[in-house]
């Protein structure tokens, strides 16, 4: 075991929709611009905060930490990969102690706040209170005892009202209130259907990021802050022995507009693996890279570019024959449907797609199977033997006419299941997303599949 010094804070709320993304990114933005090193993790398997820290605000380091898809020994070690900074911020997800299946405090953010030992700052929407923010604060801090919440910062609340609202806090929660945010008209964050647009799509974005810093310079007590994750126990954790595999696999990864979901750690797994990672647009160029062993097709938002992607017929043959002529293949949700026959775009006019999967992607009105999910193989495949499981999550409003067979699909703490995924000896394509840097030996097989496949290429 090893232990690193990293100040660090865990930024929650008492719901979805406080502000915890705005919240963080102006803190984040302030102290990069104040010359700090900082770096940023996101509670859960959201793909997009991640993308705002790292390209829009300037985090040094940025990655997801769940507690369901890694466990704690991986958690601790993902943190500790941050240790060269001077500041980790922890932004939370939904609610506080909403953890798995609705009615468990596993895989909460209080769970990852008391499992990572990181001071907690409450963000709450103080719009339309004044005295019941103070009977929130205690409610939250006390329904554990070891709540770890040392301080509060309220969001969209009036600076006439702040002076009084922070008083009564102190006075009765006995925690520091770090100060605040006002209303902030045009420095909202867009969303679409999956969340939070990408960080490349937001009009004026550092504009905007940089307004929300000027503001917590102001009115939110950034030196505090720094005090209080300075204030954390110093972190324990295994490090990763890795062995590589015997050879270095060129790796394809669709990566644009259309495909841009990827946890940052398990590509980094695949490089200590020793892999090299090429990217590709499947948007913009007109075959997947030459002399590659490998391909990912991640998720993202295909069908906003349904009709670009289907006129690119050079690249979805290139990814045809490629799949077809058997090189390994991870193909998740938005990848996965991209191998479709058609894919609908959201005015329901059906595109043509690459047609390895003789079905039709099409729109929906609600989530699909939305959440976690443990995969269990019905059969040998491309990341596993028979019989083995990955821990996964799904997250969609477009649907397949033929999801797969290859894994049976068990909601967690819940008596509901399904079929699901496309599997070969060289293929992983459905709905799931999965989470490499959890199960390293899963990656190692689809790197090992890659350099078979270079062998029969006679490369």
């Amino acid at each position: 075991m090893e232990t690193v010094n990293l100040p660090r804070l865990l930024l929650a709320a008492p719901a979805s929709g406080s502000g915890k993304t705005t919240v963080s990114c102006a803190i984040l933005r302030a102290l990069v611009k104040r010359g700090m090193r900082v770096a940023s993790f996101k509670s859960g398997p959201d793909y997009i905060d991640p993308m705002f820290h790292r390209s829009a605000v300037g985090a040094a380091y940025s990655s997801n930490l769940d507690l369901y898809l890694g466990d704690r020994e991986t958690i601790c070690r993902l943190l500790a990969d941050a240790g060269r900074t001077d500041l980790a911020l922890i932004e939370g997800a939904m609610g506080l102690y909403d953890g798995l299946a609705g009615k468990s405090i596993e895989a909460s953010a209080y769970d990852l706040g008391r499992v990572t030992k990181t001071p907690t700052i409450l963000v709450i929407n103080g719009r339309g209170m004044a005295v019941s923010i103070a009977a929130m604060v205690n409610g939250f801090k006390n329904f554990r005892s070891d709540s770890g919440i040392v301080g509060v910062i309220l969001n969209q609340l009036s600076p006439s009202v702040y002076p009084e609202v922070q008083e009564l806090i102190e006075r009765e929660c006995a925690v520091d209130v770090f100060g605040y945010l006002p209303p902030m008209p045009g420095c909202g964050f867009e969303s679409r259907h999956l969340g939070l647009v990408t960080a490349r799509e937001i009009s004026r974005l550092r504009e905007k990021l940089d307004r929300l810093a000027e503001q917590a310079e102001q009115t939110i007590d950034l030196d505090g802050l720094v005090a209080a994750a300075q204030n954390a126990s110093t972190l324990i954790y295994q490090p990763l022995a890795l062995e590589p595999v015997n050879g270095t696999p060129r790796i394809a990864v669709a990566h644009d507009a259309a495909f841009s979901f990827y946890y940052a750690d398990s590509l980094a797994l695949l490089q200590l693996l020793g892999a090299e990672l090429v990217w590709f647009s499947p948007l913009a160029d007109r075959s997947i890279p030459f002399d590659c062993d490998g391909l990912l097709l991640g998720g993202g938002y295909p069908e906003l570019h349904a009709w670009r992607l289907a006129r690119n017929r050079s690249m979805q043959e290139s990814v045809r024959k490629a799949i077809e002529s058997g090189m390994p293949t991870i193909a998740e949700c938005g990848g996965f449907l991209y191998l479709h026959r058609t894919l609908e775009d959201r005015r329901r006019i059906p595109h043509r797609m690459v047609g390895l999967i003789p079905a039709a992607g099409y729109k929906t009105d609600q989530l699909s199977r939305f959440g976690y999910v443990e995969l269990t193989a019905k059969q040998d495949n491309l990341l596993c033997s028979r019989g083995g499981t990955f821990r996964a999550h799904e997250f969609h409003y477009w649907e397949s006419g033929d999801c797969g067979d290859g894994f049976s699909a068990q909601k967690p703490m819940r008596d509901v299941h399904w079929d699901c995924v496309h599997i070969t000896e060289r293929l992983y394509a459905g709905f799931p997303h999965l989470y490499l840097a959890g199960d390293p030996p899963a990656a190692r097989r689809f790197l090992n599949a890659a350099l078979e496949y270079r062998k029969e290429q006679g490369r």
